[in-house]
């Protein structure tokens, strides 16, 4: 038995195995209502219980909502959470926002009552000894747990659906994937479904013949031809149009593609990974993302947690970006930049709406731009150490593309300020009343809220 600084874990097996985080087990069991008997034993990290077929524990009752409420285990136990249900999430007779449960608790929902009990055994959790997967670096217990499923099944075809934040990393993990597959040597498409317009977005990625459209004036190959022996990436799956869904699906169940104005269907030998900011189980419940389709995208899901909860990375990431820096900028000197002691507890302390990519900017800014070969709080306070809203203006052109941001990148810099700014005004506007908050903006508390704690923005 072996215990990491700050969480309880056991490890199990031989020193030159992979570490195990366990975790206790739990039973949920359906004491009342249309579905009194079912039974779910909890066996990862996070369930989801509701009325659609894509939950863990699927009550057959039509007051629960789609998805309604999860459960989430951790070493300090399992919190309920309500995804903003339409009849509410009750322990006792208490209408719940979140709260940890204890054995014998009775959760209800709908018409449905739900005995949460302990069950014997523990849930076993891989904990690779690796701090790097390629590009991938995380020294921390979160990191590496998701590398511990990177290592399975980078050797496989197994679909993945990669999911977080926007800046997290979602492409590193797919290239990553790539990178460690027998399919390396093969090409890697990476398509931004963002960044299509809905009437261009089957041809590219299906292909079109000559003159399928105004302006198709020769045949034009697809992503999926273009990755054939190799890997698809689809970022931003959230953002495909509903109409095209029954399209891709068939793509991914027959692996054949037919161009737009053709009738022949091609093969293609492809493997799929899909990548998302957006919780696609909700946008199920809501309509907006096909069922079946979920399914077929989700057969392996990772989820990459946001900069602010893992800080325990950001050293480390910084020595990253700074040696990377230096190699670029300096190749032929035997040079270092460090960081004071006081800047990196700002960096630390700082929520990063824009994550590991807002990082790595504010630190390639302050190399670039400091006055010597040590940064200081004044060096990178113009980027990430005052309040978002006031200070992280979408900025010019000239100064994007003078800071080699991508179009994406840009793009997102500019939707980041707006977010923030908006959120907070809205916030002030109702004297940080979350719900009045999230009703003017049109948005559910659930997504307000969340969307307020990655700015740092807080509510009540």
């Amino acid at each position: 038995m072996g215990r990491e600084k700050g969480i309880d874990t056991i490890f199990v097996g031989r020193p030159d195995k992979p570490k195990k985080r366990t975790l206790k087990r739990s039973r949920l069991v359906v004491i009342d209502g249309p579905s009194t008997g079912g039974e779910f034993l909890m066996n990862k990290e996070r369930i989801t219980i509701g009325r659609s077929s894509i939950c863990d524990l699927v009550l057959d009752d039509p007051a629960v909502s789609s998805t309604h409420c999860e459960l989430t285990m951790s070493e300090q136990g399992v919190l309920l959470r309500d995804l903003e249900s339409t009849n509410g999430t009750y322990v006792g007779d208490i209408q719940i926002r979140e709260v940890w449960l204890k054995p014998e608790m009775v959760i209800r929902v709908g018409k449905s009552r739900i005995r949460f009990e302990s069950a014997e055994g523990h849930v076993e959790i891989e904990v690779s000894k690796r701090e790097h997967f390629h590009e991938l670096l995380g020294r921390g217990q979160r990191m590496r747990e998701i590398f511990a499923v990177l290592e399975k099944v980078a050797g496989s075809d197994l679909t993945v659906l990669v999911r977080g934040e926007t800046g997290t990393g979602k492409e590193l993990v797919a290239r990553a994937i790539h990178a460690s597959s027998p399919r390396r040597q093969g090409p890697l498409v990476v398509q931004d479904c963002s960044a299509i317009p809905s009437s261009l977005i089957e041809s590219t990625l299906f292909g079109h013949e000559r003159g399928a459209f105004t302006g198709a004036t020769e045949r034009r190959t697809g992503s999926f031809e273009q990755a054939d022996g190799g890997t698809i990436v689809l970022d931003e799956i959230g953002e495909l149009d509903i109409s095209l869904q029954p399209k891709l699906l068939r793509v991914l169940e027959t692996r054949e593609v037919t161009r737009v104005g053709g009738a022949k269907s091609i093969p293609v030998n492809v493997r799929v990974i899909a990548a998302t900011n957006r919780d696609l189980r909700q946008m199920v419940a809501e309509g907006k993302f096909r069922e079946d389709l979920y399914y077929r995208l989700s057969v392996v899901q990772i989820e990459l947690p946001p900069l602010r909860e893992r800080p325990e990375d950001i050293p480390a990431l910084v020595r990253q970006f700074l040696d990377g820096y230096v190699r670029r900028r300096f190749p032929d000197e035997q040079r270092q930049i460090t960081v004071t002691e006081e800047a990196m507890r700002r960096l630390m302390s700082y929520p990063w709406p824009g994550n590991v990519r807002e990082l790595k900017n504010t630190i390639e800014r302050a190399a670039s731009l400091g006055n010597g070969r040590e940064l200081t709080v004044r060096d990178i306070l113009p980027e990430s150490q005052k309040t978002p809203p006031e200070i992280l203006p979408g900025g010019t052109a000239d100064q994007f593309v003078a800071e080699g941001l991508t179009f994406k990148e840009a793009k997102q810099r500019v939707l980041d300020a707006f977010e923030a700014a908006y959120l907070k005004v809205l916030l002030d506007q109702h004297g940080g009343n979350v719900t009045r908050a999230a009703d003017a903006a049109g948005l559910t508390r659930y997504h307000f809220r969340e969307l307020a704690k990655r700015y740092g923005l807080r509510g009540r």
